[in-house]
């Protein structure tokens, strides 16, 4: 019992349930015939929230008022640009990549600037930043829908060791994130400017610089969302970041890290997203209409951190 009463306190753990309790009920109304194509489905559309979820988490984890409105426009830009530049040329990959990346740093650079300059609460200046973002992707795009390399394209959509690759790639962002929040001091220098600002400036942590480089790596993994989602969908649309903005957010707060600030949770990032596109699917197919879906999503998200809320601070 005291085992069981310690792993319902971890903050991940109900987002998991949660997502498995969906996939089951799935499951059971297709009587099992599409366990592997929904699981397969699950992974690889979960692996865009996880991404820039994981991007969202850094700067929420940064303390209260600390948000990122401007992923979608950031991810619509970046994947824009980045298929333009590549025009359908395998040898451009890597230019691609990097001008995505560049692009991240740039527009990152701009959110913090306002915030410091201009001292607006983040909420307001990032959400300025969306608006001059979006319309340069506008600009860009001309209504064009490019296609990605065929190279990008055919890596996008496959499979290795059993795994969609672009859930490998989300993996692996992920355990770059759990490394820098529990095992490097700018991860605790996060953590503590989340807890309490004045008394991390007190102890000499270098408070402006950290919010920096939080905001810039935020933006540069939503660009890299938005390059690796251009390629999946086999172009950059002007719409093909609009439902990571609330999404980014949700699975932060459904995963366990505190809105509060000053905890974060990795794992729980996962078990929200693979919830967040499952619930979904399970309403699909129960052929239930689209308000009665939406209205039934919402009570689900509610009731899972209704349950959450129990937790312990801090409890990992």
């Amino acid at each position: 019992m005291r085992m069981l009463d310690r792993v319902s306190r971890r903050p991940w753990i109900w987002s998991w349930l949660a997502a498995f309790v969906v996939w089951f009920a799935t499951i059971m109304v297709t009587g099992g015939a599409s366990t592997l194509d929904l699981s397969q489905a699950a992974l690889t559309f979960a692996a865009f929230s996880i991404i820039v979820g994981i991007g969202q988490m850094f700067v929420i984890t940064l303390g209260p008022g600390n948000v990122d409105l401007s992923v979608p426009s950031t991810m619509t830009l970046a994947g824009t640009v980045a298929l333009k530049l590549m025009d359908v040329d395998n040898a451009m990959i890597v230019p691609g990549l990097v001008v995505a990346v560049l692009i991240g740093i740039g527009v990152g650079m701009l959110n913090y600037a306002l915030i410091k300059a201009l001292r607006i609460p983040p909420i307001i200046a990032t959400l300025s930043v969306s608006f001059i973002v979006q319309s340069a992707a506008i600009w860009t795009n001309r209504g064009l829908r490019i296609k990605p390399p065929s190279f990008l394209a055919d890596f996008t959509t496959a499979n290795s060791f059993g795994l969609p690759n672009v859930a490998i790639i989300a993996l692996i962002i992920s355990i770059f994130a759990w490394f820098l929040l529990g095992k490097t001091v700018y991860g605790r220098w996060i953590s503590a400017i989340g807890q309490s600002m004045a008394a991390a400036k007190m102890a000499g942590i270098p408070v402006d610089g950290t919010r920096f480089v939080t905001y810039v790596f935020c933006a540069v993994l939503a660009s890299l969302a938005g390059y690796l989602l251009a390629c999946f969908s086999g172009g950059a649309a002007l719409n093909m970041g609009s439902e990571y903005l609330l999404m980014s957010i949700a699975v932060v707060v459904l995963g366990g890290t505190a809105v509060a600030g000053g905890d974060s949770n990795v794992p729980g990032i996962w078990g929200a997203s693979l919830f967040m596109f499952l619930v979904v699917s399970m309403l699909n197919t129960y052929g239930l209409g689209a308000g009665i879906r939406l209205i039934m999503t919402g009570l689900i998200i509610i009731s899972v951190i209704m349950l959450a809320g129990g937790r312990q601070p801090g409890a990992r």
